[in-house]
């Protein structure tokens, strides 16, 4: 049932807060019900006045008020009292409105960090923002008009009908069953609408995707001159989803009047009937106009929930897609063991990776050693797989076939799966080609890693990553901002910065996929040097898995390992592999030998 009505389960997120929705409950219990009250109170004073109670004329001449000026200070003070009891629950509904979206976005946001890597792919970043902005407020929106329109009409229902049972079962249940009848056909009619909003969603998501890639690709697009045609595909996306937007409009226009007509029959059968009543003296007149003010208002809060159907069925297609994305299951999780301190290596074994949309294996049969402390760097063509191979490690993918242990001979080896994944990633670190900076300063960049990190450790990581001059350069030091995404810096700073953050983590092994590729040949060899020193200086051995397609970068490495159509196909010094590889001297443009 929740999965068919994923708006239901948005009302479920009101246990959150229960006795703030107690209360917003109690108010408009007593807001509805105060309502028909004041009615039946208002034929009963209409009655007095045509029975000549309400002003009662003496034999001296003088009028007699005194019933008359009651009524009024009742119906007064009831007046009075509503408003401010429909004032306070109108308060209340906002604000546990504004609190179930904050819910929302808070575990949309969370799911979407906890996802894992292939997630994220396939559904890319404009749908994920979609469902936390446009499809959170719609939500909001619903729940707001929820207390407005459902919760407050399912009352007035109720209490009017109640009422006018009182004064004749037939002047009540007729205008409910016509009433039941309009609403069923409002309903029938959302599944279409619901199948339209999704339509303008999945439009939206190209739009906000399209944005997305205009404002971070800018650079790009204005070194390709590429603003006319990036410009004329928003446009067209824009339009297209004005376009959809229409239909869904268009088709709610044209659709809700009928449902609104038949419930509009209610108060007819009111008028036509409470007139009968009155000609066989079984109704007053007070009680007439009672019962035409109690239709009246039921006519208009039905008619109400006509008007906005638009919004429960744009809420429910985004009920929808949010629950779809709060319903996905990470594809990684996480064991419980934990790793022992000290050097640590990888073992491969037989490693293959099958993604489910593709025939061909992105790896197979890979298998490859790396000891503590050894420097391995990974080569192969562009596609061959090397990025791929090199997310397995902290778990950023997982394998499907093959295993891989973490660990040494002396501390013994783990099998990742059986890790807890965040002492994992805390020890196994991957530095992508992509340098991702935050916009905050250098420093709040640098404790992502290790958030209780002092300024000398700080200090003590750039200089490992060769990055002091970045820092020389920078007006405020460690405290200077830095930009959104670096964009302050050159490619090579982000790189040594991206690279100094890694080794503030500690970690044990470090993979770097082409993470050194804007750096020149001497500072890549400085860096390499001073993590070889690390052994010495700090005590701690550091592993490293070198992506890279630069000679300079594999001269470096202790051993290299040749990836080839997703198969780790030969292992060793690059002077064994130049000697005997013609692919390898292929990829790396060597002669035979050297």
């Amino acid at each position: 049932m929740s999965k068919t009505y994923p708006l239901l389960r948005c009302l479920a997120l009101y246990r959150e807060m229960p006795w703030r929705f107690a209360l917003t409950a109690t108010l408009f219990a007593v807001g509805n019900l105060s309502m028909a009250w004041q009615q039946w109170l208002l034929g009963r004073a209409i009655h007095d006045v045509e029975l000549g109670k309400a002003v009662v004329a003496h034999s001296d001449g003088t009028l007699d008020y005194s019933v008359a000026l009651g009524w009024l200070a009742i119906l007064v003070a009831i007046a009075f009292g509503r408003g401010v009891v429909q004032y306070l629950s109108g308060l209340m509904a906002l604000i546990i409105g504004q609190d179930l979206l904050f819910i929302l976005r808070e575990r949309i946001f969370s799911q979407v960090q906890h996802l894992d890597l292939a997630y994220h792919r396939e559904h890319g970043v404009g749908g994920m923002v979609t469902r936390t902005t446009r499809d959170a407020d719609k939500l909001r929106d619903a729940l707001v008009n929820f207390w407005r329109q459902v919760f407050e009409t399912a009352l007035l229902i109720i209490a009017t009908v109640g009422m006018l049972c009182w004064y004749s079962p037939l002047l009540g249940l007729v205008p409910l069953v016509i009433t039941l009848a309009g609403m069923a056909i409002l309903v029938s009619q959302t599944d279409h609408l619901v199948t339209l909003d999704r339509a303008v969603g999945q439009a939206y998501d190209e739009v906000n995707q399209n944005l997305t890639e205009g404002v971070s690709g800018v650079r790009v697009i204005k070194a390709f001159s590429l603003e006319p045609s990036r410009i004329a595909d928003f446009s067209n996306q824009v339009n297209a989803f004005a376009f959809h937007s229409r239909q869904a409009l268009a088709y709610a226009c044209s659709h809700i009047p009928l449902p609104q007509i038949i419930i509009a029959l209610s108060h007819v059968w009111v008028l036509a009937y409470g007139a009968h009543l009155i000609g066989k003296g079984e109704l007053n007149l007070g009680e007439f106009i009672a019962s035409v003010l109690l239709a009246n208002t039921l006519v208009l809060r039905v008619e109400g929930i006509g008007r906005v159907m638009q919004v429960f069925a744009d809420a429910r297609a985004s009920a929808a897609r949010i629950w779809e994305l709060l319903d996905a299951k990470p594809g990684i999780i996480s064991g419980t063991e934990k790793l022992p301190q000290g050097e640590l290596g990888v073992h491969l074994r037989d490693v293959g990776l099958h993604p489910a949309a593709q025939d061909n294996a992105i790896l197979q049969h890979c298998s490859l050693d790396i000891n503590p402390g050894e420097i391995v760097a990974l080569v192969g063509t562009t596609g061959s797989g090397k990025s791929t191979l090199l997310s397995l490690l902290p778990r950023l993918l997982d394998a499907d076939e093959g295993t891989i242990t973490i660990g040494s001979d002396a501390l013994g080896w783990k099998n990742i799966k059986q890790l807890d994944t965040t002492d994992l990633r805390r020890r196994v670190h991957v530095v992508p080609q992509e340098s991702f900076l935050f916009s905050d300063t250098l420093a709040a960049n640098m404790r992502l890693a290790k958030p209780d990190a002092s300024d000398v450790e700080i200090l003590e990581a750039l200089r490992l990553a060769s990055a002091e001059d970045v820092l020389r350069r920078l007006e405020y030091g460690l405290d200077t901002r830095i930009g959104d995404r670096g964009i302050t810096l050159s490619g090579g700073q982000r790189q040594r910065i991206c690279l100094a953050r890694a080794l503030l983590s500690n970690a044990s092994i470090l993979g770097l996929d082409d993470a050194t590729s804007a750096l020149d040949a001497t500072t890549e060899r400085r860096i390499i040097d001073n993590l070889r020193e690390l052994k010495q200086s700090q005590g701690r051995g550091l592993s490293l898995l070198i992506v890279s397609s630069k000679l300079s970068t594999v001269l470096l490495a202790d051993k290299v390992a040749l990836l080839a159509q997703g198969q780790i196909v030969a292992v060793g010094t690059h002077q064994q592999l130049a000697q005997h590889n013609s692919i390898y001297r292929e990829l790396m443009g060597v002669a035979d030998g050297h």
